[in-house]
């Protein structure tokens, strides 16, 4: 399952338009959704930042 490595996220939102069942939400830093999160990567893809880690 991705992780978020809060140091390195930069709230950019990317990751939240790529996840497609919905399972992220960004304020501060993003949040994964354990439960809704398919593993499919897409957020891995498309963090800017490498902050998201599988």
């Amino acid at each position: 399952m991705p992780k978020v490595i809060e140091a390195e996220c930069v709230a950019c939102g990317a990751c939240v338009d790529a996840c497609p069942e919905g399972a992220i939400v960004c304020d501060d830093v993003a949040v994964i959704d354990q439960d809704k999160c398919i593993d499919c990567g897409a957020c891995v893809d498309e963090c800017p930042s490498d902050a998201i880690v599988e």
